[in-house]
């Protein structure tokens, strides 16, 4: 997509119609790409990584620039192909050469990898100001500081699929393919109804 360099006043201004359209309509459907939108996001710490998931669906375009202390997410999302952007200075540095993204047609998510492991962020950004569109994941909060090793297989599973990113194969997390493997089962059958 190019942008396009318009002196916006003198184009308001301007009352030219084509085949029903002013200028002035075209400019606002331009909105959408002139003017980006910070995209919703949900995050959660870990030992080792903080994970960051950008919820835009269908999402295209996508850049991720992470440096030491920030992160850039830009992207082209939903049907109407909304611009998001989101800048944030980062609570602790990353190892952004190990840091890694991924695109699903829901969500983008990033695992920045810490560059102290072991330290625990208590927020996502440097500021303690709210960030409007940034919330907690909830689901996936764990307090680390006080879970045992055992704890950590499905933590460990995540990461073993972060790591082999760019392959359409997912790594079950829950461990679930046993479980679907016996309830298929014809020795498992349903009483009949009375």
């Amino acid at each position: 997509m190019r942008s396009l360099d318009v002196d916006m006043a003198a184009i308001k201004g301007s009352h030219t119609v084509a085949e029903g359209w002013t200028v002035g309509k075209v400019l606002e459907g331009m909105d959408n790409f002139s003017t980006p939108q910070p995209a919703t996001a949900k995050w959660y710490d870990r030992r080792d990584s903080v994970f960051i998931e950008f919820c835009v669906e269908d999402s295209t375009e996508v850049q991720v620039k992470l440096e030491q202390s920030s992160l850039n997410f830009s992207c082209l999302g939903g049907t109407e192909k909304v611009k998001h952007q989101n800048v944030l200075d980062l609570f602790g540095d990353i190892d952004h050469k190990e840091s890694k993204h991924r695109r699903t047609d829901r969500s983008v998510l990033c695992c920045l990898k810490k560059a102290e492991a072991g330290k625990s962020w208590p927020r996502l950004s440097k500021d303690k100001a709210k960030v409007t569109w940034l919330s907690v994941d909830f689901n996936n909060w764990k307090d680390w500081e006080d879970d045992s090793d055992e704890d950590l297989s499905s933590f460990d599973k995540f990461s073993e699929m972060m790591n082999t990113m760019g392959g359409d194969a997912l790594p079950d997390l829950d461990g679930g393919d046993e479980e679907h493997a016996f309830a298929d089962s014809d020795e498992n059958k349903m009483p009949d109804l009375e």
